[in-house]
Formats: structure tokens, sequence, C-alpha cells
């Protein structure tokens, strides 16, 4: 199937059985683009491009596919066209981890990256325009991330074998990502309570995706109560709190392996146990990353 690319000029066509996972169009945005590699003295340097932003990933499935053997047709045809490919690398030659983590890159499970086995290039258009492919693999599937900033916008592109596409929440994962812990939000409890108040809870599906996705991820929930009470009381209340949530994710089929539990009361409030607004924020749960075995 061939994607329309930023332009006429430009036409994308990604392997057979690429599926749609995501897309997302700011207009106007913008976009810092990678020129350079990661240095511990500059960073990673950029030109900076405003216009009408579209971001895009598809999933390949495919145990056999190299990240070349992904991007290299992919760069063929882009160089067969009138944009100049300005900055290609591979993993550690990109800057490993703080490359991927200083670039933009969407949630999981929209994309995918192994930070020992992924591949970037970014190209300028005739037209001011540019764009940036990032490629990675899981142990079962490829996954391409696309890019385009400035130009003229195009019509939705038809890949792959279809179904719709793949929603998440980006701000949540990404801070997980950046930060290595998230307050889940929408994981509530009444004053002494340890039962989820809803049946569905989007931070938690969320985070079972993003899991699915990215089975070297280890998270522990973190259970936190208000200053109401012992902290003996509040620490065993803020312990079955992450439990509750704990089995949320297990219920969702993530491996028990790969969650722990635990709680620390009301040690490390984050606003004042002094109102009642205050009491509520607090009574909460934290999805924390655990380092890679």
């Amino acid at each position: 199937m061939v994607a329309p690319g930023m332009a006429a000029a430009l036409e994308l066509e990604l392997p057979a059985g690429a599926r749609l996972m995501t897309e997302r169009t700011t207009d106007p945005g913008s976009y810092a683009v990678p020129t350079g590699p990661w240095s511990e003295d500059a960073g990673i340097p950029v030109n900076r491009v405003e216009g009408a932003i579209r971001r895009q990933s598809w999933r390949i499935e495919a145990t056999d596919l190299t990240t070349l053997q992904i991007l290299s047709p992919l760069r063929d045809q882009i160089e067969a066209t009138d944009y100049e490919i300005v900055f290609q690398c591979s993993a550690a030659g990109c800057g490993g981890f703080d490359f991927r983590f200083d670039t933009e890159v969407l949630p999981a499970p929209a994309m995918y990256v192994d930070l020992t086995a992924f591949r970037f290039l970014s190209a300028r258009g005739p037209d001011g325009n540019w764009l940036s492919l990032l490629v990675s693999r899981s142990n079962a599937a490829g996954y391409v991330q696309l890019i385009r900033a400035g130009g003229e916008e195009t019509t939705a592109p038809e890949v792959g074998t279809g179904g719709a596409p793949v929603t998440a929440d980006g701000d949540l994962i990404a801070e997980l990502d950046a930060r290595g812990h998230v307050i889940l939000d929408d994981v509530t409890f009444g004053s002494g309570a340890a039962t989820l108040g809803e049946e569905t809870i989007a931070s938690l599906d969320t985070l079972a995706a993003y899991l699915a996705e990215t089975p070297s991820r280890r998270v522990v929930l973190v259970g936190h109560t208000d200053a109401v009470g012992s902290l003996e009381a509040n620490t065993a209340l803020s312990r079955e709190r992450a439990q509750a949530a704990a089995a949320y994710l297990r219920d969702k089929g993530v491996p028990g392996a790969r969650i722990s539990s635990d709680g620390v009361g009301y040690l490390a409030p984050v606003a004042s146990n002094l109102t009642d607004a205050g009491r509520e924020a607090n009574r909460r749960v934290e999805a924390m990353l655990l380092p890679v075995e």
C-alpha cells in the first residue's frame, strides 16, 4: 500500500501489513527536528520548524525484520525525491538513551523504542518542510514513527491491513518515561477506603497497554493517604490501595512478576493536609518505573 507523503513528490510505501497505530496533527505547531547526535555538552542539535506538524506511527507484524531492513527502503524512497537527508544514525551513534529521551517519541503503545536497536533519519524538503523517521522493534513487531513539519497538509494514509488507530494517554506515559514516576489521577479513594471507585480506570488501562508493549519494563505501585489517623494505620491502608491497583493490572493480563506494590502512608504528601481538597489529593496511587533487570 502507498502512503501519501508530505507533498505530491513524496510517497512512502511501507512494508505490507503495516498497521496505522496513531495519527495526530497540530496546526499550527512546532517540532525540534534533530540534525545531529546527542552530546553531553550540547544535547541534540535541532532545527525548529513551525507550521502543521503531523505525527504518525505504524506497527509491522514481523519477528524477522531488522531495523535496517525496515528503514532502508524508506530511505531509498526519500533519496529518490527532492528531499535532502540531513542526519541519520543508529542507537549508540545517535546518543543512545539520551537521544531517545531528548527527542519527541509517540507514547506506547503507538510507538516502541528499544534503546539498543533503533535508527533515526531527518530530511529537509525543497519548500523548507522537514520529516523525520524513527524505526525500532520489539520481540514481536517493528515500529515506524514519521513526523512531518511544515508544508502542505495531506489526507490520511491508507496503510497496511487496517484496524482502528490505537490511542493512549500520551501525557501519562510521557511523564512516566521522562520522570520515572507519575500520579494516576483517576485512581481515587474515599477517606479510609481502599476500594477502586470505578470499574474501568483509564490510567490503569493505559499503563497495562504500555507494559504489554514494553516487556522489559517493571513498575511498582505506591499508595498514599491523607494525614487523618496514625502512621501505622495509614501505611497499611496505603499498601491496600496500591494492591488494589496492582490487582486491576493483573486482571488486564499484566504478569504479576512485572508489578509490585507498597505504601508509605502520609509521609509523601502532594498537597496540604489542612484542607479537604488537599487531603483528597493526597489519597492517591503513583506508578514508578523500576530498573531493567
